[in-house]
């Protein structure tokens, strides 16, 4: 009987997150009503304030499952090359191919740090697809790739720089944005590459890996 409870009090939570991120991406968060994501769920407005408090409580829910879902396609895309430059590329690429989704979007990049606060919406994305990108960019300092500077400063200011890019994307008319970008991104990163003396001192053969296109 406990677990049929457990799995109810589960069902409902699901059903309210779903409902709730729906809305925010179709509606944005100041035109949602709670009540009326409770009652598009088929659960009641107690049962919405008890799973999550308020209509910010549900937000910062979706925030967390909207980053969550991001920070994994990042990592799996990176995942899928073994050398360390290739799996920053495609990590990078596959955070500007999240531009495209107007959940990302709406939700991530143009109403959370609003209604969240920059300071915890920072500190949320840094458990995701930041986090991310700093290990990455930690791997290519150590293998000789990146020349040796502190990580966090180049972490912020390639997410920053991807932030506004996934924005700008979002709202492109343009069929070939996403190509433009990927072509800037790359030479952006490109700017990173330690120098020959640099990559020499560290005797990896990620070093020597072959230049971007």
């Amino acid at each position: 009987m406990a677990g049929t409870r457990a799995e109810q009090r589960e069902a409902t939570r699901r059903a309210l997150l779903t409902e709730g991120r729906r809305r925010f991406a179709d509606d944005g968060y100041f035109d949602v009503v709670l009540a009326d994501v409770a009652e598009a769920a088929g659960v009641t407005k107690g049962a919405a304030y008890h799973h999550f408090g308020s209509k910010a409580g549900l937000f910062r829910a979706v925030v967390a499952e909207v980053q969550r879902e991001l920070g994994e396609q990042v990592a799996q895309a990176a995942e899928r090359h073994d050398d360390p430059w290739e799996q920053l590329r495609a990590g990078c690429r596959a955070f500007l191919s999240a531009g495209s989704d107007p959940t990302v979007r709406r939700i991530l990049l143009v109403d959370a740090p609003t209604v969240l606060g920059w300071d915890e919406w920072r500190a949320m994305d840094e458990e995701s697809s930041a986090q991310h990108l700093a290990e990455a960019l930690q791997a290519l300092v150590e293998a000789g790739v990146v020349a040796d500077e502190p990580v966090e400063p180049l972490a912020r200011l390639l997410s920053g720089a991807m932030n506004e890019a996934t924005l700008w994307l979002a709202r492109s008319a343009d069929p070939d944005a996403l190509k433009q970008t990927e072509r800037a991104l790359d030479r952006l990163l490109n700017g990173l590459r330690a120098g020959p003396a640099e990559a020499s001192g560290s005797g990896s053969p990620h070093a020597r890996s072959t230049g971007l296109p």
